[in-house]
């Protein structure tokens, strides 16, 4: 499990590296990362989410746990952001902590963690879901307390934008068509060229963090007390409590298992994306999204030692 493990973030990694040269080579550049953005949240995180669901056989249990999944993924994940924050409540006009604070909880479980966890289970079609479920109850505290914690304004906290979003937007697509079964009946050049686009949400967000890396300092990445302190949160101490919290209740091996990779993955690259839009802490969020995915590399694949006990 560890070589596993290993070698798929390994690879994770190895795709930031076109990114990196061609950003060097200024064949690509930061100013164009926007629209290579938009197609990949936009176009194919939504396949990304359909092919999940249409992989996944129409079972009651399977809808069960995938409702079991969104309360528990949600539940951790504010529960562990209150624990913090009562931690530091009284240094929160800073946005280092109030960065910190929400950092340390964000995870990018969709474009990371998906194809980590069906590496880990890959005869586990429902661990894709939970992936995709993870992603639907995250985005419901970015866009509130989130953003709040990057902007310190509660004004421009909104629940709108926690609802009707891309990841919601895909998960009401997907579910129906679970529902009605349509894994075996829809049409297989459409599987097949969704599950293609799917697949590609990896790539093009690493070849993304590949390009922001070169166009950052290494100085800036590797110099804040306070990036280490949020990957240090969020890449081993946020997994082993979501794990320890786990163990409470009896849920299947495979449930709690991908609670804890899911849980360990990077920082969410959606956080740079709300630092950009309202201006606040953008260098800040780049550097804790570079520096953990990076350090990831040494973190996951001890985590996943966990998986056999």
């Amino acid at each position: 499990m560890f070589q596993i493990v290993f070698f798929n973030v390994l690879l994770a990694l190895l795709f930031m590296v076109p990114g990196y040269v061609f950003c060097k080579l200024k064949t690509a550049k930061p100013e164009h990362l926007s629209t290579v953005s938009v197609f990949l949240i936009y176009f194919c995180s939504p396949c990304m989410v359909l092919s999940a669901f249409l992989g996944l056989p129409r079972q009651t249990e399977y809808a069960m746990l995938m409702g079991l999944f969104f309360v528990f993924s949600l539940f951790m994940q504010i529960l562990f952001f209150l624990i913090l924050y009562l931690i530091f409540r009284k240094r929160h006009e800073n946005p280092i902590y109030r960065l910190l604070n929400v950092g340390s909880v964000l995870g990018n479980v969709g474009f990371f963690g998906l194809p980590l966890i069906k590496a880990v289970f890959p005869d586990a079609p429902e661990v894709a879901c939970y992936s995709s479920i993870y992603v639907v109850s995250m985005n419901l505290l970015v866009f509130t307390i989130g953003v709040y914690c990057i902007t310190g304004d509660k004004k421009v906290i909104s629940f709108k934008n926690a609802i009707v979003n891309p990841a919601t937007f895909s998960l009401f697509l997907a579910l129906p068509l679970y529902f009605l079964n349509a894994g075996q009946w829809f049409p297989e050049f459409l599987k097949t060229g969704i599950d293609v686009v799917g697949k590609s949400t990896t790539p093009i967000c690493m070849f993304i963090l590949g390009v922001r890396l070169a166009a950052t300092p290494l100085k800036e990445v590797f110099g804040k007390w306070a990036v280490y302190a949020i990957c240090a949160l969020k890449l081993l101490a946020f997994p082993l409590f979501c794990f320890g919290l786990s163990l409470l209740f009896p849920l299947p091996p495979t449930f709690r298992y991908s609670v804890l990779i899911l849980a360990g993955t990077p920082c969410a690259s959606v956080l740079l994306g709300m630092a950009e839009i309202h201006g606040k802490c953008t260098d800040l969020a780049a550097d804790c999204i570079l520096l953990s995915t990076l350090l990831s590399i040494l973190t996951l694949p001890v985590l996943a030692l966990l998986i056999q006990v």
